[in-house]
């Protein structure tokens, strides 16, 4: 992508009222939404965050498929994202938001259980050991999920990473936490969820042209 169409993109993006792009000071020292994201949606409808959201296809796909849910997309890359966003503007999609902001900070963006659940779409999988603690499913981020998820809530991987895959398993496993559903192959295999098959990323046509499984968890963190 152009460094034109960057900017060009950028300056939509603050047109745009379903974008926040608040800086880190900003979040990290009392964000206003904190906790009050009902004043944000006009309404107590359940809030689902898509993390690492990129062009925001599961957040935008989510919405029109659950219009009495409220979604949020989070992404660093608002160039990424602006695409979801145009279309939610375009699509007059009122559940839809987005905020430009690091992952990592979820704690500061959400009050405790505000949270409905948690979608990780295509994450890096971050495969060298000392890349350990940049995996979106690691503890640390898991104890960050439990802060904000209401103790039904969930939370949903899925990845063409057949590492993180395991990796994740494993991880669930060793601290006890329970999982749901698991699929290893989930065009091939049955049972996936709707939304699972239903919404595919921009990535994911490209990793099944390459013939390549896809893999999906829904896990609890409480």
């Amino acid at each position: 992508m152009g460094s034109k169409n960057k900017l060009k993109r950028f300056q939509e993006n603050e047109t745009f009222s379903n974008v926040i792009q608040p800086t880190r000071d900003e979040v990290v020292n009392g964000f206003p939404l904190k906790g009050k994201w009902n004043t944000h949606f006009k309404n107590d409808n359940p809030i689902v965050l898509e993390l690492g959201c990129g062009k925001g296809e599961y957040t935008v796909g989510l919405a029109k498929k659950f219009p009495n849910k409220n979604f949020i997309g989070i992404d660093i890359k608002g160039a990424r994202f602006w695409k979801g966003a145009k279309e939610a503007v375009e699509g007059d999609l009122p559940n839809v938001c987005f905020i430009r902001t690091q992952i990592e900070l979820v704690d500061h963006l959400f009050g405790k259980e505000e949270v409905s659940e948690i979608w990780i779409t295509f994450p890096d999988p971050q495969i060298k050991y000392k890349r350990t603690k940049h995996r979106m499913t690691n503890a640390t981020f898991l104890e960050r999920y439990k802060q904000v998820l209401k103790p039904e809530g969930t939370v949903n991987l899925k990845t063409d990473s057949e590492f993180m895959h395991g990796y994740t398993l494993g991880l669930l496993h060793g601290l006890g936490l329970e999982v749901l559903y698991a699929n290893h192959d989930v065009y091939k295999n049955e049972g996936s969820p709707k939304e699972v098959l239903e919404i595919q990323t921009f990535y994911e046509n490209q990793y099944l042209e390459k013939g390549k499984p896809i893999t999906f968890i829904r896990f609890k963190v409480n």
